[in-house]
């Protein structure tokens, strides 16, 4: 016999680790966007964590605080349909929201996004692609 734990649901999850994307992506804390909700950062980490499910109300409420819409935080969410399975691939959504949520992508995503000149970003690319393709080839 198992001891069962309550574990957060997939969505629940889903949708807090998209609300931290987004607020790291603006650079807003956890203390600032609790403090305009009117709750404790702590909340907002039960939030992000999956621990705690996001109400409607309070959705709305952090997608128009993040100027997002509430569809953000649910783009690339797991399916239910039992066939695929619930979960995420690497190359979906959790990829991205992990790398965006390091130190290192939000910096990157930061600068490039302040780089006007569509050609100059498309030459940052291929740079990072040729750094990507040099270290693959030496591993």
């Amino acid at each position: 016999m198992s001891i069962n734990k309550k574990r957060p649901n997939p969505i629940d999850v889903h949708v807090g680790s998209r609300i931290r994307l987004r607020r790291n992506m603006l650079g807003v804390s956890q203390e600032k966007l609790g403090e305009s909700l009117g709750i404790t950062f702590q909340q907002i980490q039960k939030y992000e964590k999956g621990t705690n499910r996001v109400g409607a109300s309070r959705l709305q409420a952090i997608a128009s605080i993040l100027n997002a819409p509430v569809s953000f935080f649910f783009e690339g969410a797991p399916s239910d349909d039992k066939e695929g399975g619930a979960g995420f691939s690497e190359e979906g959504s959790t990829y991205v929201a992990d790398f965006l949520s390091s130190s290192e992508g939000i910096q990157l995503n930061r600068a490039f996004v302040r780089i006007a000149d569509p050609k100059v970003r498309r030459r940052v690319l291929d740079l990072v692609k040729a750094l990507a393709a040099d270290t693959a080839a030496s591993d």
